[in-house]
């Protein structure tokens, strides 16, 4: 557990949480799921001290340890809880590859699944509590921001420069929830590139004709934690919303409700963002299975034209080959010395024919034979010359 005075000019790391309300800005208390689970009740007797006597109820503390509860929010008279599940970092990396065995014949990758971690807010009037897991890099370099924001400024003689986030501390515990939720979607927005690649690989590897694709299975995995994302992004935007419809209804000062609304909207943009990628994402690898299939259709009817080619020129010739067969003493060209040749000649003219009827007709491929091309162009030149308007004398 750590907690922070946050001041208009400065932020400050107290060795120690406060017995009572800060008179000047408001306090940031940090506690992991470990601790809030500990000692729930401890817990919520210190943010009442710190909240001027306001308790939080049961039903929230329970949905604070509820390590699976899906990105919500709730509001009552004398605070609000947000739940927004963030990105887990140090259990397991999204969307990198690993190699699982799939028998003799070889290997096959499959992403990793996307670890998430709820983040409860508990925002009162000049209090902000968090509880998340031990491991979070978006708290961490906020606070380390927070803490270092006098020291830089006081190293650049006074002014800012550089960082937007540095330019003002938050002034109530809103801006830096805010702040926080920023930094947690856009680590969603980190993912479009490592995912993206990596889909765009698999297309190339179902529209590959060289050999055809197997891995389904990873493939199937990685439509799920699509969807998983794109359901995240439900949950989180309505979550926001329904935050913003509720700081409406409390009717703020004009000015800071402006400011906390711009907040707001960008956050949900961010968070629409990553929605309408993933849904992109999911279009892209379902054209890129039809293609696949469509592909394969393709291949396969290549081959029964093929094979009904062979079939088409060989039936005739069985045909002929069969009448000669037949046990019968008086037959054409049997008794004459070049009858086997005369019957072998017709039956290669008969072959030779009906290859170039199929030729001619198209059927051996798609692409337009020459001389039908040169009549194309010889057509399309007597059109052309007969659409021309005739020119008055």
């Amino acid at each position: 557990m750590e907690a922070i005075h946050v001041l208009p000019d400065q932020a400050q790391s107290l060795e120690a949480v406060p017995e009572s309300p800060r008179d000047a800005g408001f306090v940031w208390l940090d506690v992991t799921h470990e601790e809030f689970a500990a000692d729930p009740e401890c817990l919520r007797e210190t943010m009442a001290r710190l909240a001027g006597g306001v308790r939080v109820f049961d039903l929230h503390l329970r949905d604070a340890v509820n390590l699976q509860h899906p990105s919500f929010f709730d509001s009552t008279s004398d605070y609000d809880m947000l739940v927004f599940r963030k990105l887990a970092l140090g259990e397991s990396q999204p969307l990198t590859e690993i190699e699982q065995p799939r028998g003799a014949r070889g290997r096959h990758r499959r992403l990793q699944e996307i670890a998430t971690r709820p983040v409860t807010f508990f925002v009162f009037d000049r209090l902000l509590v968090t509880v998340r897991n031990a491991q979070s890099r978006t708290i961490d370099q906020v606070r380390h921001r927070l803490l270092e924001f006098r020291t830089r400024t006081a190293q650049k003689g006074g002014t800012i420069n550089g960082e937007a986030h540095l330019a003002r501390l938050p002034q109530r515990p809103e801006e830096l929830m805010l702040r926080l939720l920023n930094g947690m979607v856009d680590r969603y927005l980190e993912l479009r590139q490592p995912l993206t690649e990596k889909l765009d690989h698999w297309q190339r590897e179902l529209l590959d004709p060289r050999r055809p694709f197997a891995d389904w299975s990873a493939l199937l995995d990685a439509r799920i934690e699509i969807r998983k994302l794109e359901n995240l992004c439900e949950e989180q935007h309505d979550a926001l919303q329904e935050l913003r419809d509720s700081y409406l209804e409390s009717t703020p000062e004009p000015q800071q409700s402006d400011a906390y609304l711009v907040r707001i909207a960008d956050v949900i943009d961010h968070v629409r963002r990553v929605h309408t990628h993933a849904q992109r994402l999911e279009n892209s690898l379902e054209t890129a299975v039809q293609l696949h299939f469509s592909a394969t259709a393709h291949r396969t009817n290549q081959v029964v034209r093929l094979l009904t080619v062979i079939t088409a020129v060989f039936a005739p010739l069985t045909l002929i080959t069969g009448i000669f067969g037949m046990n019968f003493e008086a037959m054409p060209l049997v008794q004459r010395h070049d009858g086997f040749w005369l019957t072998i000649a017709a039956m290669s003219l008969l072959a030779l024919a009906l290859l170039a009827v199929f030729w001619t007709q198209r059927i051996l491929s798609d692409r337009p034979s020459r001389l039908r091309r040169w009549w194309r162009r010889r057509w399309l030149r007597s059109e052309v010359r007969a659409a021309r308007p005739i020119s008055a004398p």
